[in-house]
C-alpha cells in the first residue's frame, strides 16, 4: 500500500449506525481471537463461560446503551480496524491487572484497550490512524491522562505468529506516551496527557 493511501484513512465512532461495518470486520476475522468481539477489556470480559455469540450480543448491548468508546478506521467505505478506549470503569480488565494494581498510585482518566487491524491491511498505518482517532476523540471529550498497555518489541526475540492486540510500544511513543512502569516481562504501562 502506498504512503498516499495510508494517509487517506478516515475514522468514525462505533455506534449503532456503524455497527454493521464493525460486525463485518469482526466476522471476516473469525470473531477476533476466536470470538472475543473486542469484549476482553469490558467488565464482562471473555474466557470460561463466554461464547462467541454471547460476546457478540454483549458488545452490541454496549453499543446500544452507549457504554462503549471505540474508533473505527475506514479505507474508503470499508472498516479495516479500530482502537478501543474508555474510562477505567468501562475497561477494567487489563492484562497483568494484579501487578498493575500493586503499582497504581492514581488511575488514568482514559485507557486504550485493544487495537485491531484486519489481516489484509496490516503494516499499512491502520493502527496509527486508529490511535490518532482515539486520542482526538479523547481530546474532544475533555482530555486528561491516557494510559496504554503495549508490548515491548525492541530487544525481544521474534514472536512467530504473534499479534500485539494492545499495540507495540513504538506506536505509542509516536504520540508522546512514555513508560510509567513495567507490569510483565514485555508489557509496559505508558502514559500521556491530552
Amino acid at each position: 500500500m502506498s504512503e498516499e493511501r495510508r494517509t487517506a484513512y478516515r475514522t468514525a465512532p462505533l455506534t449503532i449506525e456503524t455497527w454493521p461495518d464493525f460486525s463485518a470486520l469482526v466476522e471476516a476475522n473469525n470473531g477476533v481471537w476466536g470470538g472475543c468481539w473486542c469484549m476482553g477489556f469490558h467488565p464482562e470480559g471473555v474466557g470460561a463461560g463466554h461464547t462467541r455469540e454471547g460476546n457478540r450480543q454483549a458488545k452490541l448491548g454496549h453499543v446500544e446503551r452507549g457504554t462503549v468508546h471505540q474508533v473505527l478506521v475506514y479505507d474508503d467505505a470499508t472498516c479495516v480496524g479500530w482502537c478501543q478506549y474508555g474510562s477505567p470503569v468501562e475497561l477494567p480488565n487489563i492484562q497483568n491487572r494484579a501487578r498493575y494494581e500493586r503499582g497504581a498510585d492514581v488511575l488514568p482518566d482514559w485507557r486504550i484497550g485493544c487495537i485491531f487491524t484486519g489481516a489484509k491491511h496490516r503494516g499499512a498505518g491502520v493502527a496509527r490512524a486508529a490511535v490518532d482517532g482515539a486520542l482526538e476523540a479523547i481530546r474532544a471529550a475533555g482530555g486528561g491522562v491516557v494510559e496504554a498497555y503495549p508490548e515491548q518489541t525492541a530487544e525481544r526475540p521474534p514472536q512467530r505468529g504473534a499479534y500485539l492486540h494492545t499495540g507495540p510500544e513504538e506506536l505509542f511513543e509516536q504520540f508522546g506516551f512514555v513508560r510509567d512502569r513495567q507490569i510483565a516481562k514485555w508489557r509496559w504501562v505508558m502514559r500521556t496527557t491530552v
